[in-house]
């Protein structure tokens, strides 16, 4: 069900209609976030505890979108999601971080909410208290978050989908997360994921790219995946979208094993291969300053420390013996040991 906190308003009545056709009654929340907010500060969920000052319906959001003609929520331009999240599929918090990014410089404006309620363990994802300017105590929730990113023409719009791995119910979150993407006419979704390896940080990251739909792999020579073993949320989310033959595709980069914990090169390297596959632009000037900063503390880490400098030349000298690229086999390999092993460190 799309919740609504407050008795709705008939044009929001109209709008929760239009998004619920053929929905199945999931937790699904639609959030109003005005104007003037921050729509990254929006999207972390209920603001309060206070049930009478938590988001209300987006209808307003979709609102600025109607055309002037009709009364109804106009079709986006070919919709992408593009979608990342926390935790186990998140190594070096590359996937995470490069949606972020990607929501700031698209300023994204968040619009609907995936309710934690059912889907999280909070002794072990814990909400977060924060205190506004004036005083004010709220708590931050565990949500995940979806904001739209339109393109005004300049290519297609894409939905930013972020938030923790869920811990329980998985096949009913997936089935709240593909109600909401039938009812925008999803029509491609592009799922981030970073893995542990054993790489350097000055070569170029090693990015594996695999999809179920024989036509998406044709159209960008990308392998379709032939993996088998233990999945995250990812692997869970790209069966069920292939059920209902919507297309996806995973995109995984390769973050050193000894890296600092936050890893923006290759977040950088995920952000190329999701907004070519998007067929989007984005300036990544900014993106390209902290990979080069992230790999200048790398050296700095490394030459501080005979362990880790010796870790990196080892591995250097297998590269060198091997004298050839990692093949995509060789990086499928490595996803399925990162996978059965966890991610450690």
């Amino acid at each position: 069900m799309f919740r609504s906190p407050r008795k709705c308003t008939a044009e929001e009545q109209d709008l929760s209609a239009t998004l619920t056709a053929g929905g199945g009654g999931l937790a699904i929340r639609l959030t109003f976030v005005s104007a003037d907010e921050d729509p990254l500060l929006a999207a972390k969920g209920p603001s309060s505890e206070d049930p009478s000052t938590r988001l209300s319906p987006v209808s307003r959001i979709f609102a600025k979108f109607r055309s002037k003609e009709e009364n109804e929520v106009p079709p986006l331009h070919h919709p992408v999601m593009i979608v990342a999240f926390e935790g186990w599929n998140d190594a070096g918090e590359a996937a995470s971080y490069s949606a972020n990014f990607l929501e700031r410089a698209w300023s994204a404006v968040p619009f609907a909410e995936i309710d934690p309620e059912e889907f999280f363990d909070f002794t072990e994802v814990r909400p977060e208290v924060r205190l506004g300017p004036d005083g004010t105590r709220s708590i931050t929730w565990p949500v995940t978050s979806f904001s739209l990113a339109t393109a005004g023409g300049m290519g297609n719009d894409v939905i930013l989908v972020s938030g923790s791995e869920p811990q329980l119910r998985w096949r009913t979150y997936c089935e709240a997360f593909i109600e909401l993407a039938k009812s925008l006419k999803v029509e491609r979704v592009i799922m981030l994921g970073a893995y542990l390896g054993e790489i350097t940080h000055t070569g170029n990251v090693p990015i594996n790219a695999t999809t179920h739909d024989p036509a998406v792999a044709d159209e960008h020579g990308i392998s379709q995946s032939l993996y088998e073993g233990p999945t995250g949320i990812l692997g869970v989310l790209a069966g069920a979208l292939s059920q209902i033959k919507i297309p996806s595709v995973s995109v995984w980069a390769s973050v050193p094993c000894y890296s600092l914990p936050v890893a923006p090169k290759a977040a950088l390297a995920l952000t190329r291969v999701a907004t070519t596959l998007a067929e989007r632009f984005v300036d990544m000037a900014e993106l390209e300053v902290e990979a080069t900063d992230y790999e200048m503390r790398m050296n700095e880490l490394v030459a501080e420390d005979e362990n880790v400098a010796a870790y990196v030349e080892r591995i250097r000298e297998l590269e060198a013996a091997e004298d050839e690229e990692v093949s995509s086999d060789g990086l499928a390999e490595e996803i399925e040991r990162y996978l059965h092993g966890g991610q450690e460190g």
